[in-house]
């Protein structure tokens, strides 16, 4: 087998794994987490809870694919040799796989919606005389989303790039094109900040997004604040683990750690500048801040009012459309190295492997929006199923088994061999950190995890 690739660069390691973190959720769930929980006192909890618990347990994934050498899979197994516990990679591999399937589907909504908004298309009327713009792009959305066709050839297209980009492997690749998104990406969320924040009434929706009601915070919200730290990390999908196999021996684990989880808040932070400023200079703040609905209805009424609306809207699902497909670059690559590491496939075989069957997956997944929406299971569609399914159970069922493994099972030397880099880092929080992988991480997610149940209920 030829030698285990590597990241090349620190700024390249810090911008493929930042890339796989920052994806859609911070855009659709957060702003309405936000909207629903006390505003700032909302993003003071989920800060608390990024460092709490987002941390100690991307650094368990980290040392347990930096110390495993190899894909989810073959990092248990090389670390536990005889054991089980690679049935816990197993999981994750499986859950990323099936997130995959229509997160794909959603990345090719964002696809079609920006190429819309180049040729103007996305603001044209769709009944003649009709003058109510949220009634106009609800239905716009509606009628696109439950579309046989279209959402095929994009998702399509989507599959497409994604091979493209993991022929070429993991330097140049996956490292070269974050180098170049990851700056676009940030690029964008500072104009975008900009326009907001220079419009009307921008500065009520500055406040609300700011003045924390701390009345709002229940024990309820602190799990909910819990389950989105956990989900914008990209926790409990072998994305980390698999990331971390590609690091150096010399890479600071804690201060990647740090680096990735700041930007990622820093990501939520400003999609809240940009958000609420701009829904409150339009009157649009009492509406539902959440999914799809924000993103293809709301923001789009929002761009329709501006000076040089295609241009902006252009460029918003642009942000959108790179932010997809570097967190499914990521999450395809977890199957893949899973491939070319366990079945000892080439390159180009295991992408093949991992990314034609999408073509029949994600297409299912797709028309589940659609002509297959009366076929249901437990009362969801095939879509809404993998969502529920994989958000809810697997994620965190797989976490736990990491934090348990890492925490109880394997020994400590090995963690803190990892977050010393072998002794020549000095590492004062190791033993808070090992102490949040024991015993708090899997209580809080366990309670995500029962949360989750009650609140489908």
């Amino acid at each position: 087998m030829s030698e285990k690739a590597q990241f090349k660069t620190k700024l390249g390691l810090i911008a493929a794994t930042v890339g796989s973190a920052v994806g859609l959720g911070s855009v659709w769930r957060f702003p309405s987490e936000v909207q629903s929980n006390g505003g700032a006192a909302f993003l003071l909890v989920y800060i608390a809870c990024v460092f709490i618990l987002g941390i100690p347990v991307m650094l368990a994934e980290f040392s347990i694919g930096r110390s495993g050498g190899s894909d989810a899979v073959g990092s248990f197994r090389n670390l536990a040799p005889g054991k089980k516990w690679w049935l816990a990679g197993a999981l994750a591999i499986l859950t990323s796989y099936l997130i995959l399937c229509y997160y794909i589907v959603v990345a090719g909504w964002t696809f079609e919606y920006m190429w819309q908004s180049i040729t103007g298309h996305l603001y044209e009327p769709i009944a003649a005389g009709a003058s109510d713009l949220g009634a106009q792009f609800s239905t716009r959305m509606s009628e696109y989303i439950t579309d046989d066709i279209n959402p095929l050839i994009h998702t399509y297209i989507i599959i497409a790039l994604n091979l493209v980009i993991l022929l070429f492997g993991v330097q140049k690749g996956i490292e070269r094109l974050s180098n170049i998104l990851m700056p676009m990406l940030f690029v964008l969320l500072l104009a975008f900040c900009f326009v907001s924040l220079s419009l009307p009434k921008a500065s009520e929706g500055v406040e609300f997004f700011l003045k924390p009601d701390f009345s709002a915070i229940t024990p309820s919200v602190v799990i909910r604040a819990l389950g989105q730290a956990f989900f914008s990390l990209s926790l409990g999908m072998g994305v980390l683990i698999t990331y971390a196999s590609y690091f150096p021996k010399d890479t600071r684990l804690i201060k990647t750690s740090f680096s990735v989880s700041t930007s990622v808040i820093f990501v939520a932070f400003m999609m809240g500048m940009i958000i609420f400023p701009a829904v409150t200079s339009f009157g649009l703040q009492d509406h539902a801040l959440n999914g799809p609905t924000l993103v293809f209805a709301t923001l789009p009424q929002v761009f329709e009012q501006l000076p040089y609306s295609q241009l902006w809207s252009a460029l918003f699902f642009l942000f959108l459309t790179v932010a997809a497909i570097t967190s499914t670059i990521s999450i395809a690559e977890v199957s893949i190295a899973f491939m070319q590491d366990r079945c000892h496939m080439s390159r180009k075989a295991a992408c093949f492997t991992v990314l034609l069957p999408l073509f029949v997956l994600s297409t299912i997944c797709s028309l589940s929006q659609g002509s297959m929406s009366s076929v249901t299971i437990c009362g969801m569609t095939i879509f809404d199923l993998f969502d529920y399914v994989t958000a809810n159970i697997m994620l965190p069922i797989g976490s736990i088994l990491l934090c348990v493994y890492l925490g109880w099972v394997a020994k400590k030397q090995l963690f803190k061999d990892q977050l010393t880099n072998n002794g020549s880092l000095t590492a004062h929080s190791y033993r808070i950190v090992l102490f949040i992988v024991r015993y708090i991480a899997p209580i809080l997610i366990a309670g995500i995890l029962i949360s989750s149940f009650i609140n489908n209920e």
